[in-house]
């Protein structure tokens, strides 16, 4: 039996019974109820009721990053994102897109449902939130393309659904990196949203004492609340994310749509030329190859020479064999400075076989340029 719905075996039926038993408790807090979610996790561990269990406990408590802690001085409830921690391959690895979107849809309403309360709680309307956005550790990760495509969805079931529910966002310690990764999402949102962020600098721990009272604020973001152990991370409201383990991936790989499809003759290679207009501009990449491995490799044209062999190139990246007909491959490199940059799929180590390859290539801009280079 495949431990599908509808192949079931009687044993595999009675697990899924006990697993939804033994998880009653956090049944709310899953992105999906239904058989066919629990299901994945149970094979994930061959049927074995307690690993899931404990499997589905630790990423719930630990992997998906921020929560809802404190109120501002209006009343509003604040809710935190902590950014660098999160693992969005790791995540996107071990539950489907979809399942993401459902565990923010699942955050909106608690945080809508919270409004609610407070407006009985304090005799007035309270009807948007204030958000503190952690960017500390934002990095190349965050900007894998599966996972800014994952961000603008939702981003938009916000804008669409939850119509003016924000108040204000206030974005800490957001690192040199910020200006790329805000232009790839920000025509996601709304002006009026977009007027709504504030980038706070280095003060921003006095600053965001203008917005929250330090008995409101957990002591790590520079207020007084903590734990009733003590902890200044205020763990039991706010969780920190981290690596998803590889034993929790229900997949090898994530579907991707590919710009481009190439075949490369047994013996050669193949060039393509991006040109960087602007320094610290990020060139980001994905590739994967059919039946057998593939050569990829950065080179950058020298001021003055226009030859297309890359030996007269200086090497930024040299070219490796990567089993990209196995895993599909990621990566990204940040130009400091401008000029002609050469990606290069290399064939010439194969003396029977072409390769076909399909990739996608973009040149991402900081802020205040266009989102990609043309």
């Amino acid at each position: 039996m495949s431990g599908r719905v509808g192949d079931l075996s009687p044993k595999q039926t009675e697990a899924l019974a006990q697993f939804r038993e033994k998880i009653a408790d956090v049944l709310d807090q899953l992105p999906n109820q239904t058989d066919h979610y629990l299901l994945r996790w149970l094979r994930a561990r061959s049927f074995n009721v307690l690993k899931s269990e404990a499997m589905i406990r630790k990423v719930i408590e630990r992997y998906v990053a921020g929560g809802l802690c404190g109120y501002d001085r209006e009343g509003s409830p604040v809710w935190y994102d902590i950014i660098g921690p999160l693992d969005p391959k790791g995540l996107l690895l071990s539950a489907s897109k979809q399942d993401c979107l459902r565990t923010k849809v699942r955050d909106a309403e608690l945080l809508r449902q919270e409004c609610e309360k407070q407006s009985k709680k304090l005799g007035k309307y309270i009807e948007s939130i204030t958000i503190i956005y952690d960017c500390e550790g934002l990095g190349m990760k965050h900007i894998w393309k599966s996972a800014v495509e994952m961000y603008g969805e939702i981003l938009t079931m916000f804008e669409e659904n939850y119509p003016e529910s924000l108040k204000k966002v206030l974005l800490i310690k957001a690192p040199k990196l910020f200006p790329i990764a805000y232009n790839l999402v920000k025509h996601f949102l709304r002006e009026e949203t977009r007027q709504k962020i504030a980038v706070l600098g280095s003060d921003w721990k006095e600053v965001l004492r203008n917005y929250v009272d330090a008995d409101q604020l957990p002591a790590v973001y520079g207020g007084s609340m903590t734990d009733p152990d003590g902890d200044p991370l205020c763990k039991t409201m706010l969780r920190y994310g981290g690596v998803v383990p590889k034993s929790y991936y229900v997949r090898d790989s994530i579907k991707v749509k590919y710009d481009q499809c190439i075949t490369i003759s047994r013996g050669s290679s193949y060039q393509l030329d991006y040109e960087v207009l602007f320094p610290n501009c990020v060139l980001r990449w994905q590739f994967a190859s059919e039946g057998s491995d593939i050569g990829f490799g950065l080179f950058l044209k020298t001021k003055g020479n226009e030859t297309k062999k890359v030996e007269a190139m200086q090497a930024i990246l040299p070219s490796e064999r990567y089993n990209s007909h196995l895993v599909p491959e990621d990566g990204s490199y940040t130009c400091e400075e401008p000029g002609i940059y050469v990606v290069r799929f290399d064939n010439t180590y194969s003396v029977l076989h072409s390769k076909k390859v399909r990739f996608t290539v973009d040149v991402l801009l900081p802020e205040g340029h266009t989102g990609k280079q043309a």
